[in-house]
């Protein structure tokens, strides 16, 4: 239990997947005293754990932190509900649970822009490291790690159909979208243990919680962190009702999120001036770029009546449906309880103009208004796409030096005109694929956004009216030399010493895929540059602070 002003050699703030990952790697060293703080509470709620218990988590205060967007003009005037996860685990505890790295070139575009180290050759190391994978180690997996990645469970012949469509429209079946090109249709790995959901707190916390160097804490709310002399020294934060400082020797690591580390940054004096002027907060270290550069992938829920086949909004309406469903996943982890929400995905090029793949589907046996509502009564499925590399850009600020109020949320979305050119290419191509001859036994119907939006502006504003998160947002620390960005390469705040971001806000520009595992590698990256840095430093006295290497 700590005490008044505890001191510690690393402090971490955030037990999402980075966070998790982190304090099993910087509490590994046995003398190395690591503090883990988390805002959420533990993830010992069951619906974490069973896989279609998503639809329980989303939007449910225990587990999330229930933020909304300001209102988009891109999305016809609509807030969105932003999902981030206030558990242990993060948002690996409440997301679709699909292994997903992105593309070689999403990570060679970083290193391009001065971010030595970044290549993917440099990362697929980093990913391999933490992965266990049910194939076995190869040239393109790893099999010694904590992160579980298993096959689904469980299939529906509407999606097959679906895939033989694809084939039918050229889009190539694949078994791995893992290897540096994800092109082509194929069902999602999952992080997965036989059925069940594996988040980062069961891969990375629950195997060294008996470490005696580490310390875990949860429902603290981290405000700010403290400098002293221009050194990142302690956070802020509250615990158990009562306002306490947290002291690291050597540094601070953000891992909050995208949402989170800004925040924490700016509430901290450090951040762009005329924000933290306008709130009365003192600014300590101007940084103009936090908080802005935000990226997300919108997500365009096309949605198909069907006949002659069973979708889960069959299952899920009836009775008997749910019984057999839970007797199912009792007998063995199977059946629609043990779902991702998505289960087939395909990568393909929006128009030939894209170098590389630049749209990703996630297609659902299943049909809903939006997260949180009943799945329709009719049989259906959604074929979800997204814009893997949006142009518009958007901000997160707090709007208040109060920890408790939560932050405007802009990602801005649509308001670049290629975003808006790529969207009606996704809508024609959705159709072009549902009509493809695998699928016409089903006689799907297009119930939203409706068959009769044709021209390049109505479907401009069928984009508008069914585009939605699919929480991925990254960027709002990015990484870089230039003005506006927030840490270097090696992931240091700009002009900060003692304090770094490990987690999805330093991508520069968002992957081309899923960004879990992504912030995994983060993490394992700020790890190994975190073991490099130590290693050249000389001893010091315990209550002297490690120069920042």
């Amino acid at each position: 239990m700590p005490s008044a002003d505890p001191v510690y050699d690393y402090v971490v703030v955030g037990a999402g997947p980075a966070g998790c990952l982190l304090a099993n790697r910087l509490s590994a060293e046995p003398g190395c005293r690591v503090l883990l703080l988390e805002a959420g509470g533990r993830d010992n709620y069951p619906w974490i754990h069973i896989p279609v218990g998503y639809l329980y988590c989303i939007g449910n205060p225990r587990t999330d932190w229930c933020f909304k967007t300001q209102a988009q003009p891109g999305l016809n005037g609509r807030a969105l509900g932003y999902p981030r996860g206030k558990v242990l685990g993060g948002c690996s505890s409440i997301n679709g649970m699909i292994y997903m790295r992105g593309q070689a070139g999403d990570y060679d575009r970083w290193a391009e822009q001065g971010n030595a180290g970044w290549a993917w050759k440099d990362v697929l190391p980093l990913f391999k490291a933490s992965e266990n994978h049910f194939g076995g180690a190869s040239e393109a997996h790893g099999n010694e790690g904590e992160w579980r990645v298993e096959q689904q469970r469980y299939s529906w012949p509407i999606l097959d159909a679906f895939r033989e469509a694809a084939a039918q429209s050229g889009i190539a079946s694949v078994a791995d979208f893992n290897t540096g090109d994800n092109q082509g249709c194929g069902y999602f790995q999952v992080n997965q243990r036989s059925g069940i959901r594996w988040n980062s707190a069961k891969a990375f916390l629950r195997p060294i919680l008996k470490r005696p160097n580490l310390t875990v804490l949860t429902d603290v709310l981290v405000d700010q962190v403290v400098l002293e002399d221009g050194r990142a020294s302690k956070v802020r934060a509250r615990w158990q009702g009562n306002w306490q400082n947290f002291s690291a020797r050597r540094e601070i690591i953000l891992c909050a999120g995208s949402v989170g580390s800004p925040g924490i940054l700016q509430r901290s004096g450090i951040g762009p001036r005329g924000l933290l002027e306008s709130l009365g907060i003192t600014v300590r270290h101007e940084l103009p770029g936090v908080g802005g550069n935000l990226q997300d992938h919108l997500q365009l829920r096309l949605i198909y009546q069907v006949t002659q086949a069973r979708t889960l909004n069959q299952v899920a309406n009836s009775l008997w449906g749910k019984l057999g469903m839970g007797l199912r996943y009792l007998y063995d982890r199977s059946g629609p309880l043990a779902m991702a929400p998505s289960q087939l995905g395909a990568f393909v090029r929006s128009g030939p103009e894209q170098a590389s793949a630049n749209l990703q589907y996630h297609v659902q046996p299943l049909s809903l208004e939006r997260f949180g509502e009943p799945l329709h009564r009719f049989p259906a499925f959604t074929a979800s796409v997204c814009n893997l590399r949006p142009a518009s850009r958007g901000r997160i600020d707090i709007r208040s030096a109060n920890p408790d109020d939560a932050p405007l949320i802009d990602p801005n979305y649509l308001s670049d005109p290629e975003d808006l050119r790529v969207a009606a290419q996704a809508i024609r191509l959705t159709r072009k694929i549902v009509r493809a001859p695998a699928l016409a036994a089903f006689s799907p119907r297009e119930y939203l956004p409706g068959p009769d939006l044709q021209s390049e502006e109505q479907l401009h504003e069928a984009a508008g009216q069914i585009g939605t998160t699919i929480f991925h947002p990254v960027g709002t620390c990015r990484m870089g030399n230039g003005p506006l960005d927030v840490v270097d390469d090696q992931l240091r705040v700009h002009g900060v010493p003692g304090l770094r971001i490990a987690d999805a806000s330093i991508m520069p520009q968002i992957v081309s895929g899923n960004t879990c595992s992504p912030t995994l590698m983060i993490a394992e990256k700020a790890a190994q540059l975190i073991r490099q840095g130590t290693l050249s430093t000389t001893s010091i006295d315990e209550n002297t602070a490690v120069p920042t290497p």
